[in-house]
């Protein structure tokens, strides 16, 4: 049975910073490209960064370059979401994916396994 549990999220003021834990169980985790997202509200499942199998490489949404910092603990089983600089427009649940696909990573639907999310709210 794989599980994605997330964790970390709560309230902070603009500037602050936030780190979110992903933590997977039930799968081969260094096998697995690791992802964050985010969903607002009214709003698509949006991608902020991911990590390949050993953390060499990573890829990252415009949106966030430069303030949000993908690792990944393979040790652990873990993989962490560092948040530096938070905004208002930030505030979303962040969820964490695991996904086996070398391509697409961008798109949710590559994602095989998806934890429940982590709520991330940015106050003005």
């Amino acid at each position: 049975q794989v599980q994605l549990v997330e964790s970390g999220g709560g309230l902070v003021q603009a500037g602050g910073s936030l780190r979110l834990s992903c933590t997977a169980s039930g799968l081969i985790f260094s096998s697995y490209t690791m992802g964050w997202f985010r969903q607002a509200p009214g709003k698509e499942r949006e991608f902020v960064r991911a990590i390949n199998w050993i953390g060499g490489i990573t890829f990252s949404a415009d949106s966030v370059k430069g303030r949000f910092t993908i690792s990944r603990d393979n040790a652990k089983n873990t993989v962490y979401l560092q948040m530096n600089s938070l905004k208002p427009e930030d505030t979303a649940v962040y969820y964490c994916g695991a996904t086996v696909a070398r391509d697409g990573l961008l798109f949710p639907r590559t994602y095989a396994y998806w934890g429940q999310g982590t709520q991330v709210t940015v106050s003005s």
